[in-house]
Protein backbone atom coordinates (compact mmCIF):
# COMPACT_ATOMS: atom_id res chain seq x y z
CA UNK A 1 0.00 0.00 0.00
CA UNK A 2 1.27 3.41 -1.07
CA UNK A 3 1.01 6.25 1.68
CA UNK A 4 1.63 9.45 1.06
CA UNK A 5 2.86 12.57 3.12
CA UNK A 6 0.71 15.10 3.93
CA UNK A 7 2.88 17.50 1.51
CA UNK A 8 2.36 15.35 -1.42
CA UNK A 9 -1.64 15.26 -0.75
CA UNK A 10 -1.78 18.59 -0.48
CA UNK A 11 0.57 19.58 -3.54
CA UNK A 12 -1.47 16.91 -5.75
CA UNK A 13 -4.71 18.38 -4.72
CA UNK A 14 -3.43 22.11 -6.01
CA UNK A 15 -2.12 20.68 -9.13
CA UNK A 16 -5.62 18.94 -9.85
CA UNK A 17 -7.59 22.10 -9.19
CA UNK A 18 -5.37 24.15 -10.86
CA UNK A 19 -5.52 21.35 -14.24
CA UNK A 20 -8.92 21.11 -14.50
CA UNK A 21 -9.59 25.22 -13.38
CA UNK A 22 -7.40 25.80 -16.48
CA UNK A 23 -4.98 27.82 -14.36
CA UNK A 24 -2.18 25.94 -15.23
CA UNK A 25 0.86 27.71 -16.92
CA UNK A 26 4.24 27.14 -17.86
CA UNK A 27 5.18 30.53 -18.63
CA UNK A 28 3.53 32.11 -15.02
CA UNK A 29 5.49 32.06 -11.93
CA UNK A 30 2.50 32.15 -9.80
CA UNK A 31 0.21 29.48 -11.95
CA UNK A 32 3.43 26.83 -13.17
CA UNK A 33 3.33 23.59 -10.75
CA UNK A 34 5.76 24.83 -8.57
CA UNK A 35 3.76 28.08 -8.38
CA UNK A 36 0.67 26.21 -7.33
CA UNK A 37 2.01 24.13 -4.91
CA UNK A 38 3.12 27.09 -3.45
CA UNK A 39 -0.75 28.79 -2.74
CA UNK A 40 0.46 31.04 -6.29
CA UNK A 41 3.30 32.73 -4.80
CA UNK A 42 6.02 33.51 -7.22
CA UNK A 43 8.89 33.87 -4.94
CA UNK A 44 10.10 30.33 -5.45
CA UNK A 45 11.54 31.76 -9.24
CA UNK A 46 14.33 33.79 -7.26
CA UNK A 47 15.58 30.49 -6.39
CA UNK A 48 17.66 30.15 -9.51
CA UNK A 49 18.65 32.49 -12.30
CA UNK A 50 17.01 30.70 -15.15
CA UNK A 51 13.90 29.34 -15.60
CA UNK A 52 13.68 25.62 -15.52
CA UNK A 53 17.08 25.36 -14.00
CA UNK A 54 17.62 22.87 -11.13
CA UNK A 55 20.61 24.82 -10.15
CA UNK A 56 19.92 26.99 -6.93
CA UNK A 57 21.36 30.73 -7.27
CA UNK A 58 22.30 32.61 -3.89
CA UNK A 59 19.35 33.30 -2.52
CA UNK A 60 18.31 29.38 -3.33
CA UNK A 61 21.13 28.13 -1.52
CA UNK A 62 20.83 30.51 1.57
CA UNK A 63 17.36 28.68 2.02
CA UNK A 64 18.64 25.20 1.18
CA UNK A 65 21.36 25.03 3.96
CA UNK A 66 19.46 26.89 6.44
CA UNK A 67 16.59 24.05 5.69
CA UNK A 68 14.05 26.03 4.85
CA UNK A 69 10.81 24.13 3.43
CA UNK A 70 8.43 25.49 1.26
CA UNK A 71 4.88 23.73 1.82
CA UNK A 72 7.05 21.16 2.79
CA UNK A 73 9.76 21.27 -0.19
CA UNK A 74 13.32 22.36 0.33
CA UNK A 75 14.67 24.42 -2.89
CA UNK A 76 16.30 22.19 -4.69
CA UNK A 77 13.19 20.03 -4.57
CA UNK A 78 10.54 22.64 -6.05
CA UNK A 79 13.43 23.13 -8.53
CA UNK A 80 13.65 19.71 -10.08
CA UNK A 81 9.33 19.57 -9.82
CA UNK A 82 9.10 22.22 -11.93
CA UNK A 83 11.88 21.12 -14.58
CA UNK A 84 10.25 17.81 -14.48
CA UNK A 85 6.95 19.81 -15.57
CA UNK A 86 8.78 21.79 -18.07
CA UNK A 87 10.48 18.80 -19.51
CA UNK A 88 6.92 17.22 -19.47
CA UNK A 89 5.27 20.07 -21.18
CA UNK A 90 7.88 19.52 -24.04
CA UNK A 91 10.40 22.50 -22.92
CA UNK A 92 14.13 21.80 -23.90
CA UNK A 93 15.95 22.60 -21.22
CA UNK A 94 19.86 23.45 -21.15
CA UNK A 95 22.67 24.81 -18.58
CA UNK A 96 21.68 28.26 -20.03
CA UNK A 97 18.37 28.12 -22.02
CA UNK A 98 15.17 26.94 -21.89
CA UNK A 99 13.23 27.01 -25.01
CA UNK A 100 9.49 26.68 -25.07
CA UNK A 101 7.76 24.64 -27.57
CA UNK A 102 4.54 25.44 -29.27
CA UNK A 103 1.41 25.00 -28.27
CA UNK A 104 2.42 24.75 -24.64
CA UNK A 105 -0.92 25.71 -22.77
CA UNK A 106 -2.97 22.70 -24.91
CA UNK A 107 -4.82 20.38 -22.36
CA UNK A 108 -2.62 17.04 -23.58
CA UNK A 109 1.02 18.82 -23.20
CA UNK A 110 -0.18 20.17 -19.33
CA UNK A 111 -1.34 17.13 -18.84
CA UNK A 112 2.07 15.21 -20.04
CA UNK A 113 3.51 18.22 -17.89
CA UNK A 114 1.43 17.12 -14.61
CA UNK A 115 2.04 13.74 -15.50
CA UNK A 116 5.57 13.97 -15.03
CA UNK A 117 5.36 16.22 -11.42
CA UNK A 118 3.04 13.14 -9.72
CA UNK A 119 6.13 11.01 -11.33
CA UNK A 120 8.65 13.42 -9.65
CA UNK A 121 6.46 14.00 -6.34
CA UNK A 122 6.61 10.26 -6.34
CA UNK A 123 10.01 10.32 -6.24
CA UNK A 124 10.89 12.70 -4.00
CA UNK A 125 8.85 10.88 -1.25
CA UNK A 126 9.90 7.44 -1.63
CA UNK A 127 6.88 5.67 -3.05
CA UNK A 128 5.44 4.51 -6.47
CA UNK A 129 4.25 6.06 -8.71
CA UNK A 130 0.39 6.60 -8.20
CA UNK A 131 0.07 7.44 -12.35
CA UNK A 132 1.71 4.41 -13.20
CA UNK A 133 -1.01 1.80 -14.53
CA UNK A 134 1.24 -0.64 -16.02
CA UNK A 135 0.41 -3.06 -12.82
CA UNK A 136 -3.23 -3.57 -13.93
CA UNK A 137 -2.17 -4.48 -17.18
CA UNK A 138 0.44 -7.41 -15.61
CA UNK A 139 0.61 -10.78 -17.29
CA UNK A 140 2.62 -13.90 -16.59
CA UNK A 141 4.84 -14.36 -20.20
CA UNK A 142 4.72 -17.69 -21.31
CA UNK A 143 7.77 -19.93 -21.35
CA UNK A 144 7.07 -20.84 -25.01
CA UNK A 145 6.57 -17.64 -27.20
CA UNK A 146 6.90 -20.08 -29.88
CA UNK A 147 3.20 -21.87 -29.22
CA UNK A 148 1.23 -18.85 -30.46
CA UNK A 149 3.07 -19.11 -34.06
CA UNK A 150 2.85 -22.95 -34.28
Amino acid sequence: MNTTSKRFDKALKKLYAAFHNKTLNPENCKQCAVGNILDNNDSWQYMTDLHGSKRLNYVGLVHQNLGRRFNGYAPIELLTIEASFLEGCGYRLGKTYCHKPDYYKNQDILFNGLNAVVATLCELDGVKNVMDCSSLFDYELKDDFNLQHA
